[in-house]
Parts: C-alpha cells; sequence; structure tokens
C-alpha cells in the first residue's frame, strides 16, 4: 500500500505538472499551425495532442477531429493530402484529386502559403512566451538584482583580478548590464574566455580584464553544468514596477536573452566546450515541472514560457521532419521555381527521424543517468 501511495504522490507532484506543461506548450504550437492553414484555405484533418490511441476527441464544424492520444509527448495537425502527421509528404492521392479538393489540399497551396503555415507554430510559441512573461511583469514587476558586488569568494577569479565590495558592474564587453542576471547570464557562458568588466568604483570608472574560470555546478533541481564564474555575488533582490508596454519590451528582451544562450549553448557542446550531459529529455522536464511546481504558480508558469522558447527554438533548426527542415525545402522550391524531388525529399525525412529519434534517445538516456535509474540497474546485476 505504502508503494501505491508512493506512486499516486509521485504522479500528482511530478507528473500532472508536466502533462499540463508540455500539453498547453504543444496545443499553442500546433495551434499556430492550424490558425493559419484555415487562414490559408487548408482543410485540417486532425489536431492531435499526444501520439498513438485516441483517448477522447470530438469533430468541428469544418470537419477538423480534435483529440487527446495516450502518449502526451507532443502533437501534431494533419492536413488534408498529408502522407502522415509530419507534412514531409505528400499523399498518394493528390495524384487523383479533384480540382475542388486541390483548392484545400496543403500541398497545392503556394509555397509562400505553405511556410507561413509552417513558421506559425514556433512564431506562436515565442508569441505565447512574450505575452506569458509580459503579463508575470505585469502582475508581480521584474524581479531583479542590483548589478553590486556585495561578496568576492576567496581564491577566486575576481579576488585575483581586484574586484572589490561596493563595485557596480556597467558594462561586460558591448552589452550593457542592469542587473546582476546580464553578469551571470554574460560570464556562464564565457567559460574560460577572457572579457572586459567596466565598473564603478566610489563614482569612477574602471575597467577590469578576467577569464572567468570553468566550475561544475548542479542546479537545483539537481543537474550538473559547465559554467563560467568570476567569483562575486549580489543579494540586493528588487522588483521593478512595469507598465503595459514596458513589460512587453522587457519580454521581448528576455525572450531574445533565452534564445541567444540556448544557441550558445549549443554552439559549445558541438565545439567540446560544454557536456552533452546537460541536455535533458521528458523525464528531466518531468522532474523539473513537479520541483517548480511546488514554489507556486507564477514559477510554473514560468517554466511553461521557458519550455515554450525552446520548443520553438528546436523547430526552427534545420533538420528534415522538423518546422525548420520544411521551411529549408519550401526555400529551395521558391528559389529554384520547383519543388524538390520526391526521392530526395523521401531520404532527407529518413535522415531527419533518424537524427531527432537519436537525440530523443540520447536526451532519455541523460534523464536516466541524472536520476540514478542507471546506476541503480548496475548494482542490481553488479
Amino acid at each position: 500500500m505504502d508503494g501505491l501511495e508512493q506512486f499516486a504522490q509521485g504522479a500528482l507532484t511530478y507528473g500532472l505538472p508536466f502533462l499540463v506543461v508540455l500539453s498547453v506548450v504543444v496545443f499553442v504550437h500546433e495551434f499556430g499551425h492550424f490558425w493559419i492553414a484555415r487562414r490559408c484555405g487548408v482543410r485540417v484533418e486532425t489536431f492531435s495532442i499526444g501520439f498513438g490511441h485516441e483517448i477522447f476527441g470530438w469533430n468541428d464544424k469544418h470537419g477538423t477531429r480534435w483529440k487527446v492520444a495516450w502518449l502526451p509527448l507532443g502533437g501534431y495537425v494533419k492536413m488534408f493530402g498529408d502522407s502522415d502527421p509530419t507534412s514531409a509528404t505528400p499523399d498518394e492521392k493528390v495524384k487523383v484529386m479533384t480540382p475542388a479538393e486541390k483548392r484545400v489540399a496543403f500541398f497545392f497551396k503556394p509555397v509562400w502559403q505553405r511556410m507561413a503555415i509552417v513558421f506559425a507554430g514556433p512564431a506562436s510559441n515565442y508569441l505565447f512566451a512574450i505575452l506569458v512573461l509580459a503579463g508575470l511583469f505585469i502582475a508581480n514587476g521584474q524581479p531583479y538584482t542590483a548589478p553590486v558586488v556585495d561578496k568576492v569568494l576567496a581564491g577566486s577569479v575576481a579576488e585575483k583580478v581586484g574586484f572589490m565590495t561596493g563595485d557596480r558592474v556597467v558594462r561586460i564587453d558591448d552589452a550593457d548590464i542592469a542587473s546582476f542576471e546580464d553578469i551571470r547570464r554574460i560570464v556562464s557562458l564565457n567559460v574560460g574566455t577572457p572579457i572586459n568588466v567596466a565598473i564603478e568604483r566610489d563614482g569612477q570608472p574602471m575597467v577590469i580584464a578576467a577569464t572567468p574560470e570553468v566550475v561544475p555546478m548542479v542546479d537545483r533541481f539537481g543537474g550538473e553544468h559547465k559554467l563560467g564564474r568570476l567569483g562575486f555575488s549580489s543579494s540586493t533582490m528588487s522588483y521593478r514596477e512595469l507598465s503595459v508596454m514596458a513589460a512587453l519590451g522587457q519580454s521581448v528582451i528576455q525572450t531574445w536573452n533565452l534564445t541567444t544562450s540556448t544557441l550558445q549553448s549549443v554552439g559549445q557542446m558541438i565545439m567540446g566546450m560544454r557536456g552533452t550531459e546537460e541536455l535533458g529529455g521528458p523525464l528531466r522536464i518531468a522532474e523539473m515541472s513537479g520541483n517548480v511546481a511546488k514554489e507556486g504558480i507564477s514559477p510554473l508558469i514560468w517554466l511553461m514560457a521557458v519550455i515554450s522558447i525552446n520548443l520553438g527554438l528546436i523547430n526552427l533548426f534545420p533538420i528534415p521532419l522538423l518546422d525548420g527542415g520544411h521551411l529549408l525545402f519550401y526555400l529551395a522550391e521558391a528559389l529554384r521555381g520547383k519543388p524538390l524531388s520526391e526521392r530526395m525529399q523521401e531520404n532527407s525525412a529518413k535522415v531527419g527521424a533518424a537524427l531527432v529519434l537519436s537525440l530523443m534517445v540520447f536526451a532519455t538516456w541523460n534523464d536516466l543517468m541524472h536520476l540514478g535509474v542507471i546506476t541503480f540497474i548496475k548494482g542490481i546485476f553488479s
């Protein structure tokens, strides 16, 4: 009975927040595709949250089947004329469609309309994140830590290059600094890279050259990261009250910063400057959702916005099967004046599927390692 109670408690603590967060961001993404497709006159056959067997669903007045399926790890919009939910290749039936059917089939729409439909998914994720962050800023204010040094860690880079308590950081390289979060974001991504830090000390401007040291960090969810660190801190937390327009502006800036930070991290992984163990999959998202949900609704909504940004960004990667891969094909079609060959599209789709599947398996392996499952299994057989 205790085991069942623990399982039920774990499902409520981690499973329910995970389902809520993922279902919302997937719905937003797919609704972007759906809405623009309808505006372009495309008939949408299916709008699914999740994959696999349908749990429940209904048909709307336009003939679209809205459904929720068993495997809650994504979703799809299947349009008339698609051979499958990925929209990678047309169905064989397009060869014998009537003129009336062609008018509502995705693959007979002008290339610019197909590009708009595909791009609408990631764009919706970004728009959603911007509006959510703006709403949080309006409701709670924008949290920030003053960019003033409160403490210098003994033996750190900051101590060695001469940072002192009371120093106010105003610029790092070409980036203006408005909060300590700006410092942390820039320094953490400059792993072993020299930077110039402009400060004010007793009203006098100074520039200090420093190279952040590489340190392993464990976040509040137990994830391990390799980050750059100078070795000073600030603990002065404040909230800025923002107008509606200011909140929208700050949410755009936050969204841009999250996007560029993610791209820089991915680039560092490719270059071998950052470990790939930081890549997480659905299990890590579930753990993070449960932990954040314990802190309240606002942090959970914030996490939802962050995941929405990442979902939009990942889908823009130029990988076949992802939206970015489709956009690349349609761009080539626009430049060539005709689509790429069916054989090339089919082979590219296979390569894309292999890449996506490999990434999912790798991320899930990282999750299992992070959660100690692999170590536990090894212990059973050793």
